[in-house]
């Protein structure tokens, strides 16, 4: 393809551009590079794509362009386009994992990580724990394969009801689970029912493991059980994934009520309830004040649940439990088997003394103190300087505000010109598996460095709208 002379300026420049930055390095925006050089969207978009197709950079949607790790200019560099036939068209999307995980730069405010502030983390709790779990025997020895048995039984005794450690199998994080789990308990090319919006990395690997997500809506209380039993009616599905508690990202709580309207709804189907509880130990108050989680009420082996660490303790704390029984039981250990043996020893051990010590239940509570007050200020902040936006609701905890946009903003390009502006947001369609309704945004407060942080970037997110709005 011939390209006009602006489209080859642009490219001379940006080639000289890159190779002053290291791979990995993000390249200007596209509205930066048309108001730097004074060119066009489609002059941009050819330039761009020229690069791409050179191997010069990489183009991740949400997150930006970014300098190849390995560029393939050189006459000797193997083609490989016939992996493309190869592969087929089975593709894992992770932009919006990738962005989600991606650090911020230095003068930019996070309103989108979900995992806490390094600040908050128990450093050096973990580190003398670590240190106690090594001189443990046999601490570099193939453990149990379904988790130490310390671990099990303290997964077993956070669910409750009737649960004991036999029923518990101990996996390499939340993310791990969920992937395990969907292709435990259903079959390729089938449905599985989610709340919508719902977490985008669920979505994923219900996707990866060739799954038809269908949406299920919600309102503030959680998700609808007339429209859940219907959508089980409709879709024959088999599996309901939800986070009951504190949703992400709404925040919603379900009522003890609807939890009982979900599991006889579940019952009636045949259908297993993924119980996502990523977000139990992240109240703004006592340990009471959301209702006991779905499996302490399940008696009927309906219920698969989720407890995973790393948002309370840390990113690298790869451990969750899955409480399951039954023959969903078998096949998910031997999931875990096949694909990754078992959790190192190492980190489960150090969960243990962690756990077990009173470091825990302080780390709990200051937590949930923290919690309150970044809430609040960013509920606060949200109220005083972008009153356009509507909070969906102030959650009793969580890490996440869902925000309402006016109908004319343009969500893409508001989440873009707030990076700009030097403050990340998630953008709403991430979080839904089908058209979203309207604009949104989700913005967290736990990354943040402290308060005031939060409202400057609430400052800069509402900079950045009024832009918008007054470019019309």
């Amino acid at each position: 393809m011939k390209y006009d002379s602006s489209t080859a300026r642009l490219v001379a420049i940006l080639r000289r551009t890159i190779d002053g930055m290291r791979p990995g390095d993000r390249l200007p925006s596209s509205r930066e590079l048309m108001r730097a050089h004074g060119v066009s969207p489609v002059t941009v978009s050819r330039a761009l794509g020229q690069l791409a197709a050179e191997g010069l950079v990489v183009t991740r949607p949400g997150a930006g362009t970014f300098v190849a790790h390995t560029p393939a200019t050189r006459a000797e560099t193997a083609d490989l386009s016939w992996q493309t036939v190869a592969l087929g068209d089975r593709v894992v999307n992770d932009s919006g994992m990738s962005a989600m995980l991606t650090p911020p730069a230095d003068d930019v405010i996070p309103l989108s990580s979900g995992y806490p502030n390094s600040t908050l983390r128990p450093d050096r709790a973990l580190a003398n724990a670590a240190a106690r779990a090594v001189r443990r025997p046999d601490a570099w020895a193939i453990p149990p394969l379904a988790g130490v048995p310390e671990l099990r039984r303290w997964f077993a005794a956070e669910v409750g009801g009737d649960v004991t450690a036999s029923d518990v199998l101990v996996v390499g994080g939340g993310q791990a689970a969920l992937s395990h789990v969907f292709r435990a308990l259903a079959a390729p090319g089938t449905a599985v029912l989610v709340e919508t919006p719902t977490y985008p990395g669920a979505l994923a690997c219900a996707r990866a493991a060739g799954l038809r997500a269908t949406a299920v809506p919600m309102d503030q209380d959680g998700v609808r059980p007339d429209l859940l039993a219907e959508a089980f009616a409709i879709t024959g599905a088999r599996v309901f994934y939800c986070q009951p508690t504190l949703h992400n990202p709404t925040g919603a709580v379900l009522t003890m009520e609807r939890r009982e309207q979900v599991l006889a709804i579940a019952r009636a189907a045949g259908a297993f309830v993924i119980e996502d509880d990523y977000a139990r130990y992240l109240t703004a108050g006592p340990a009471g004040s959301v209702p006991p989680p779905l499996i302490a009420l399940d008696t009927h082996g309906t219920v698969v649940h989720i407890n995973s660490l790393s948002k309370i303790l840390a990113p690298s704390v790869r451990v969750a439990g899955v409480t399951v029984r039954g023959p969903a039981a078998r096949r998910l250990r031997a999931s875990q088997l096949v694909e990754s043996f078992f959790v190192a020893r190492p980190l489960q051990e150090t969960v243990v003394e962690l756990t077990g010590s009173s470091v825990w239940r302080r780390h709990i509570a200051a937590m949930s103190a923290e919690i309150a007050v970044r809430r609040d200020a960013l509920a606060s902040a949200l109220a005083t300087h972008l009153p356009a936006a509507r909070i969906h609701l102030v959650p009793p905890g969580g890490m996440h505000l869902w925000l309402h946009l006016p109908s004319q903003v343009d969500e893409e390009r508001l989440v873009e010109d707030a990076r700009q502006n030097g403050v990340l947001v998630s953008p709403g369609r991430f979080y839904h598996p089908s058209e979203p309704p309207g604009p949104h945004l989700r913005v967290t407060h736990i990354a943040a460095t402290h308060v005031a942080e939060l409202t400057e970037g609430v400052r800069r997110l509402a900079a950045a709208l009024e832009a918008q709005t007054t470019r019309g």
